[in-house]
């Protein structure tokens, strides 16, 4: 999907501050058989992810991130995961962009996107890798530096969990949607799961709080099993 791929690179390069970008945004669109679909994406510090999926069926189409670097005008992204263009994993890509209050846009092309919010509004804004599970009463690590990762990259209201492998150029899996964070509750609202298009419309409530900046995250997964995981800030 070398759009989806283009709407990621377009979206990222602004002539301002870093922080101004940071949030949450979205392109709505029409497929050829009528259908409407929903391009979301996320922007965090230093890493993004942007995600199509079927408003009409709930079917994911697919996704594309990594991280991300401002120089001027100019955008450079180097690719983690790319469902529609594997081979992207690993290459840098620059591009140009054009940028309004309220929008996001690339020279040269019409598509644009708008913003749902600047990164405020949640309290575990950005990107994290999973980085520990606790099993059996005892906490057990997980090297964040590998290249099997998982990632949750929050805005204000939207998250998306990625899992994938730099070194293979492989995605596991990813799904998402909206969010709150009220009184030590995480909830999950599922707007798009890529293994399981039942899984939408499904809202998932988690105890979480904040450990020395670790992300502490326990409740039951969507297929109803206790999980206690711990989250990471990526640097």
């Amino acid at each position: 999907m070398k759009k989806l791929l283009t709407l990621l690179l377009v979206c990222l390069g602004l002539n301002l501050s870093a922080q101004s970008i940071i949030g949450g945004w979205e392109m709505k669109g029409i497929t050829k058989q009528g259908d409407s679909t929903r391009s979301i994406l996320i922007i965090a510090e230093g890493y993004q992810v942007v995600t199509t999926y079927n408003l009409t069926t709930g079917d994911f189409i697919g996704t594309n991130g990594g991280t991300w670097s401002l120089d001027g005008n100019t955008m450079t992204e180097r690719v983690e995961f790319a469902t529609e263009n594997p081979e992207m994993v690993g290459q840098e890509v620059s591009f140009e962009i054009e940028y309004t209050a309220k929008t996001l846009s690339i020279v040269g092309n019409g598509d644009v996107l708008h913003r749902l919010d600047n990164g405020t509004e949640g309290a575990l804004s950005g990107a994290w890798l999973m980085s520990g599970r606790k099993r059996n009463g005892e906490i057990q690590s997980r090297d964040t530096s590998r290249p099997r990762k998982t990632m949750k990259i929050l805005s204000g209201t939207r998250f998306q969990w990625i899992a994938y492998d730099t070194e293979k150029k492989t995605f596991s899996g990813s799904g998402g949607g909206t969010y709150t964070t009220v009184d030590g509750v995480y909830t999950e609202n599922i707007e798009f799961f890529s293994r399981d298009v039942t899984r939408v419309g499904a809202s998932l409530n988690f105890d979480f709080e904040l450990v020395d900046g670790a992300w502490h995250h326990s409740g039951l997964s969507s297929k109803g099993s206790p999980i206690y995981e711990i989250w990471s800030k990526r640097k």
